[in-house]
């Protein structure tokens, strides 16, 4: 079910944040964090992906802005899937920029962002729409009107994050792939294949795909192409 983020807009009292100085807390506030919680995060509108979610009573999704905030800020730092989930939980400009005070607060299991991909990525290729993209032409459209800009320039990039979305998203059927393709051989043909399967059951882990591999190439030459089935 959607329900949409505003907790940030009210935080708490006692936090974390709180709990700085006041020159660490202004030095947080003019960080990066600060300006992406204030130009990026707080401009996103979470309505449009509300497609994405059943309309019927249900257990609340994972903020919306949350997630598209940690998949640019994963397309900025070049960081990893677990790389990513390390940084949302422990570090606190990541957290601030994000619009959580404590460490904690917010907390979700990988799994939600893996099916917020795979939701965004099956409705571009059913309705032709690229939520991200749009998502980020209204940012940038509001920083826009706000800062009386030219519009001469190209607007916030996404593409690279839409491409995140996808890549991702196929790296996990690939790894599913994989792990049923034992299952469905007959019993003759699974015990031929024994070998070759325990090794890749022991590459996937062993280097745990789903959270730390960069790309789809990775697992292909790591897992498929090593031991040619």
């Amino acid at each position: 079910m959607f329900r949409k983020n505003t907790r940030h807009l009210q935080p708490v009292l006692i936090s974390n944040v709180n709990d700085l100085s006041e020159k660490h807390r202004k030095r947080l506030e003019t960080s990066w964090a600060g300006v992406f919680y204030r130009e990026t995060f707080c401009r996103l509108d979470e309505h449009p992906f509300s497609v994405l979610y059943a309309d019927i009573p249900s257990r609340p999704n994972v903020p919306v802005n949350v997630l598209v905030g940690l998949e640019s800020l994963k397309a900025d730092f070049g960081w990893s899937d677990e790389e990513l989930y390390d940084a949302f939980t422990y570090d606190m400009q990541v957290r601030y920029a994000l619009g959580y005070h404590q460490l904690g607060e917010g907390d979700f299991d990988l799994r939600s962002l893996y099916y917020f991909r795979e939701r965004v990525s099956r409705y571009m290729q059913e309705k032709g729409l690229n939520l991200i993209e749009k998502a980020f032409e209204q940012v940038t459209d509001q920083q826009i009107k706000a800062y009386q800009l030219k519009t001469g320039k190209q607007r916030m990039d996404s593409t690279q994050i839409a491409s995140n979305i996808r890549t991702m998203s196929r790296l996990q059927l690939l790894v599913e792939v994989l792990q049923r393709v034992q299952r469905m051989l007959k019993e003759e043909d699974q015990k031929g294949y024994a070998e070759v399967f325990a090794q890749h059951n022991r590459e996937i882990s062993k280097i745990d795909i789903i959270y730390c591999l960069y790309a789809v190439e990775s697992i292909v030459r790591q897992v498929v192409m090593r031991n040619p089935v």
